[in-house]
């Protein structure tokens, strides 16, 4: 997607799989950009905002059978609710934003994995966001078993989906970061989450000219 908007601050998202560690990572980001005094904030997708919240405990429950259509609007809508409330706001007055999950994750799941329409996904996109790109993405690759064995005993609706439906999400964030190289970096999260931690570390540095 490419970028239109300009803004004070910096939006870094964190990607991948269920079971990837994404979530460990955002947590470590925020710790130590808190340690350096910068504003910073944690934000998660779907939620982070209260009818983001109630649209995420609908996408997640197993006992729910939920249109593709219908699935790919309810996170849509949770995400022009959080970009709108949140993330516009924050950015505009140069806090840094970290959002475990953005728009790659719908790519991945709802056009790969469910298999919609990239080109009709990537357009919601813009619509919900006005346009906002992260400035960063990072996308946690690891083996469906290594993932499979980090997620909890009782599965939301996502993670009880099939090894099938996982494969091509697996292959759908590859895909996002082989084509968007300058935004999206692409990392190993087999590794202990310190070893990860550092690689991230590293390649925020550069980012955000931390010294």
């Amino acid at each position: 997607m490419k970028k239109q908007n300009k803004h004070k601050g910096r939006l870094i998202t964190f990607e991948g799989i269920d079971g990837c560690g994404k979530s460990v990572q955002a947590g470590k980001v925020f710790n130590y950009l808190k340690k350096l005094k910068k504003e910073v904030i944690l934000l998660r997708e779907p939620g982070s905002t209260p009818v983001a919240e109630k649209l995420r405990k609908i996408l997640l429950d197993k006992k729910l059978d939920i249109p593709d259509l219908t699935e790919l609007l309810l996170y849509e809508a949770a995400r022009s609710e959080l970009t709108a409330l949140k993330i516009r706001p924050l950015l505009a007055n140069g806090a840094v934003v970290l959002c475990d999950r953005f728009y790659d994750s719908t790519t991945a799941y709802q056009g790969y994995g469910r298999k919609l329409n990239i080109k009709m996904v990537k357009s919601l996109h813009k619509i919900a966001t006005g346009n906002i790109v992260p400035d960063l993405t990072f996308v946690f690759d690891v083996d469906l078993k290594t993932a499979a064995s980090r997620r909890g005993k009782n599965p939301d609706r996502l993670e009880s989906q099939s090894l099938a439906f996982h494969k091509r999400v697996r292959r759908g964030f590859q895909e996002i970061a082989r084509t968007e190289k300058r935004r999206v970096k692409l990392i190993d999260s087999s590794p202990l989450p310190d070893m990860i931690f550092e690689q991230v570390k590293a390649i925020l540095k550069r980012k955000l000219k931390l010294t």
